[in-house]
């Protein structure tokens, strides 16, 4: 699974609500992203801000999918028909 690092992106909302004189809340920095960031990952990069204006690296689970549907649905079918092999032989045994 790929990941994307947010680091920067969590941290230029919090400096520009930080600017406006706002205190951030998950709402607040949730509204301004411009990518889906998870909840607990919100919630964690406010408690290090609030504690040290420092934000940690962030990492999410990439949306970008490489491989067509058609390419998908055909490496599913491949390992559900290996699965069902190797069960078979297991029962077998």
């Amino acid at each position: 699974m790929q990941t994307h690092d947010v680091t920067q992106e969590l941290h230029r909302v919090l400096s520009a609500i930080t600017e406006e004189g706002k205190e951030p809340s998950v709402a607040l920095v949730k509204s301004r992203l411009s990518i889906p960031v998870p909840m607990p990952a919100i919630i964690a990069t406010l408690k290090s801000w609030k504690s040290s204006h420092k934000v940690p690296k962030v990492e999410v689970a990439s949306t970008e999918n490489t491989l067509s549907t058609e390419e998908r649905i055909a490496q599913l079918e491949k390992l559900v028909n290996d699965l069902s092999q190797r069960l078979a032989a297991l029962e077998r045994k």
